[in-house]
């Protein structure tokens, strides 16, 4: 794919911010350099105001002696290995050992192992195998997360005609409050980068390619089982649209029961190779722990059957007992493990004890709220016929440029979507990463918002846009300039340099990104007791 382009100076920028972001995390977590850092500061601090959690997260025992290169690298990378990491790692290493570890998909694990086996492979005599897996989580996901603010520059240009919204959107994503997850050895990067890859194929009409990135994506995490809706919108629009061309067009359109067979067999196909990933994972769950016992707990380690007996946790075909969704009509382990270990469901998680967990999910609810709220305003009619409509612009071949322009509505649909469900169904502790590893809107609804207010950032010149404040312009110099053109500065380093002449909306946006980016780092990198 045509991720990085000599010509497109935006692209490189995005490129070059997006790695010194990761640099930039990644420095900015290594505990043999929190003593020199600033965070030290908030260590200390929020040791004495918040008492010790003890949290109960999954943390296997180490199986083998670690060496002096060992100990280095958990120094300087450890703070990316806790939650959720802790899971993908030991997969990567040891297979789907426990009936819980199948609530993690497999394809990043195998990514991570096989960079692990292959590209590290020379390091094998100096680092363990859970070194090495550490260590190529970070680099692939390194790599993941530039690739991601390229493939969403290119995916915003496409669509909201914008280059200049675009590439704010772009580097916004570079410091998105998911950043800590993005950095460490989660899948969120690897989901975003192929997720929004596939969306700018779709919007290029590359729509076999396209699924093929869609159908990687929901190999990697479960919810991209939901962007099958975006080909099904993209063809359900097509035909519609071609449904109410003139009359002097309808004799070079095949008959109907054609049009709908077309249809009807790309949606069907599309959509088979979407879901084929997770029902061939359900499966494999299906056959490891719901078939015959094969004596598999004798191979395994005392301390990992210890922890099993310690923690409860299901090996399989442990004692010949099959779990109790083996039984049932659909044996899907993700839905049981989401019930049973977790309590995942319809307002579970709304209780008093979680009030801070919501409050923590405030701003991105709101942000999601607002920017779905906005698109309606901007488009009633076009949200009411659900954009199934032709409408003049389109004939004239003008249609409106920006966040509220007509090819976002099915990206607010799906934000919007996920906004609900992550709020009433999920943990929401995680719909910040949720949201900003799955949704481009996040960010093209936050560059729309300082494209429009923030003085710094307006073009010089326009009819349309009220200049800047002729001791701002001395200050900046030449703006950015309209969505057509405009320069390669970047937008975020200009706000940051300018920041006296922020306006308050600015300040919220930017506080946003980047006081989450920092608090990511400390609830996560063990900064505090309770992770």
């Amino acid at each position: 794919m045509e991720l990085v382009s000599r010509r497109d100076p935006h692209l490189r920028e995005v490129v070059w911010f997006a790695a010194c972001c990761r640099a930039l995390t990644l420095l900015l977590q290594a505990r043999c350099l929190l003593d020199f850092s600033p965070l030290f500061f908030f260590q200390a601090l929020f040791n004495l105001l918040i008492p010790d959690h003890a949290a109960d997260a999954f943390h296997p025992p180490r199986l083998s002696e670690p060496g002096l290169w060992d100990l280095l690298l958990e120094r300087l990378l450890g703070g990316l290995s806790h939650w959720d990491a802790e899971h993908f790692l030991f997969i990567a290493e040891r297979g789907y050992l426990y009936e819980h570890n199948c609530a993690f998909f497999p394809l990043y694990p195998l990514s991570v192992r096989a960079a692990a086996e292959g590209a590290l492979w020379p390091l094998q005599r100096l680092l363990r195998l859970r070194s090495r897996l550490l260590l190529s989580a970070v680099l692939l996901n390194s790599l993941f997360s530039v690739l991601a603010a390229a493939a969403l520059y290119k995916l915003g240009c496409v669509v909201l005609q914008c280059r200049r919204v675009a590439f704010l959107a772009a580097v916004l994503f570079s410091v998105s409050p998911a950043n800590v997850f993005m950095a460490a050895a989660y899948s969120e990067s690897m989901f975003a980068f192929l997720a929004f890859s596939a969306m700018w194929q779709l919007e290029k009409g590359q729509s076999w390619l396209s699924g093929l990135l869609f159908s990687l994506a929901s190999g990697v995490r479960a919810n991209g089982l939901i962007n099958a809706g975006f080909f099904l919108y993209s063809r359900g629009k097509c035909f519609a649209l071609q449904l109410q061309v003139g009359s002097g067009s309808v004799r070079k359109l095949p008959p109907l029961w054609k049009q709908l067979l077309s249809v009807a067999s790309s949606a069907v196909l599309m959509c088979a190779g979407i879901f084929l990933p997770f029902a061939l994972f359900q499966y494999y769950a299906y056959v490891r722990f719901c078939g015959p016992g094969t004596g598999l707990e004798q191979a395994v380690p005392k301390p990992l059957l210890q922890l099993a007996l310690d923690k409860g946790y299901r090996l399989a075909a442990m004692d010949g007992v099959k779990p109790p969704w083996c039984s049932q009509r659909f044996p899907v382990v993700y839905s049981y493990i989401q019930d049973a270990y977790w309590n995942v469901g319809f307002l579970r998680y709304f209780e008093l004890r979680q009030i801070p967990n919501f409050l923590l999910a405030l701003p991105v609810t709101l942000l999601g709220s607002w920017a779905a709220w906005t698109y309606i305003i901007a488009n009633p009619r076009h949200c009411v016929t659900l954009g199934l409509e032709r409408r003049k612009s389109e004939e004239e071949g003008k249609p409106r440029a920006g966040f509220c322009c007509p090819a976002v509505f099915v990206y607010v649909v799906h934000a919007t979507v996920l906004l609900a469900f992550g709020f009433f169904c999920m943990h929401v502790q995680v719909l910040t990463r949720f949201l900003g590893s799955s949704s481009p809107v996040l960010y093209w609804f936050s560059a729309h918002l300082l494209q429009e207010y923030e003085p710094l950032l307006w073009s010089e010149g326009t009819g349309n846009q009220t200049a800047a404040p002729r001791s701002e312009k001395s200050l900046l110099g030449k703006s950015p300039g309209s969505c057509g053109k405009g320069t390669s500065e970047n937008p975020i380093v200009r706000l940051l340099l300018n920041r006296r002449f922020i306006t308050p909306l600015g300040k919220c946006v930017l506080g946003f990104f980047l006081s989450y980016w920092l608090l990511g780092l400390i609830l996560h990198c063990n900064f505090l007791p309770w992770t």
